[in-house]
């Protein structure tokens, strides 16, 4: 189903003006003099060209269908509705399937064993809200330690972190340095997890409490916690957050969006055929305006790419 327009990308804005005045007025000065980084765009830079007429591998096209990983708990990325994986995720692929003459087959799975089982070959791409990283890229952990091949990312979105709080934001958070101290839920292995993991580094430098990060499998856990009162907040992905707040009478988005970056499709280091093509269809699909007609049906639009790009993140 369709939402209102989301706006992913650049970093405005997002409260509703909920919460009492004088709690807004202190969270204003807490998040205006603690700006560590946290809060900053990533802007892409520039990463290795594709040939733009390249063919899928002889072996992908006999084949006929692309097997894709996917986490189907990201509404209105990729989700299950009645059993079947739906989403804009879901619809770019099939645009892109046109072109390359192949149908893409959503299989899903836990997010932070997508990439593992990409590198077992048992999926021949990930499409599933995975920011494009420079550590995903390398194929290095949370502490720089090299523990896979990595991957490469066709970029095909905008988006950065939120925080989601329930229904009138009784504590008046507004951004990450005010949950110090606190319990925060997020699903595990995301970008936002890893933001939640830095801004506890910062709370026990700054000589505060650190935040007591709850990782869950999935966005949706996280959010049924956020729901129960169990935590304060949930700091999940722009798309699925504001998603959640906008349909239902229970979440509310605060501050600002953080680290906006690209969303990619993630193949095997040694795929670089299947890259390429990747890239010069969605070169395809943005030229002809198939992908803009995919964006605005799921009403995100404003995390619309101008060009498709490879290992754009940083």
């Amino acid at each position: 189903m369709g939402t209102g327009a989301l706006v992913l990308s650049g970093c405005g804005d997002q409260t509703d003006g909920a919460g009492g005045s004088g709690g807004k007025d202190k969270a204003a000065d807490v998040c205006k003099t603690t700006e560590g980084g946290s809060d900053k765009s990533k802007q892409p830079s520039g990463g290795p060209t594709a040939d733009p007429d390249a063919a899928l591998p002889a072996k992908l096209k006999d084949r006929g269908v692309l097997k894709v990983g996917t986490d189907a708990a990201y509404k209105p990325m990729e989700y299950k509705d009645g059993g079947k994986i739906v989403g804009l995720d879901v619809d770019i692929a099939k645009a892109i399937g046109k072109k390359l003459g192949v149908r893409f087959e959503f299989t899903n799975g836990t997010f932070d064993g997508l990439i593992t089982a990409l590198q077992t070959g048992r999926f021949d791409m990930v499409m599933s809200s995975m920011t494009d990283t420079k550590d995903r890229q390398e194929g290095l952990d949370e502490k720089g330690k090299k523990v896979g091949k990595g991957v490469d990312f066709v970029d095909y979105l905008t988006a950065g972190s939120s925080i989601l709080v329930q229904k009138g934001n009784e504590k008046g958070i507004e951004c990450l340095a005010q949950l110090c101290g606190e319990k925060v839920a997020t699903q595990r292995g995301t970008t936002s997890h890893e933001l939640l993991k830095n801004q506890t580094e910062k709370c026990e430098k700054d000589g505060k409490q650190p935040i007591a990060v709850e990782p869950f499998a999935t966005d949706d856990e996280a959010r049924v916690r956020l729901k129960s009162g169990g935590v304060v907040a949930d700091v999940a992905d722009f798309p699925v957050a504001a998603h959640a707040a906008a349909n239902g009478d229970d979440f509310e988005l605060t501050g600002e969006q953080m680290e906006s970056a690209p969303y990619g499709m993630a193949v095997s280091k040694d795929e670089t055929e299947l890259r390429d093509a990747l890239h010069g269809a969605m070169r395809a699909i943005i030229e002809d305006g198939s992908y803009e007609k995919a964006l605005k049906k799921w009403g995100v639009e404003d995390g619309a790419v101008s060009k498709s790009t490879i290992n754009a993140g940083v």
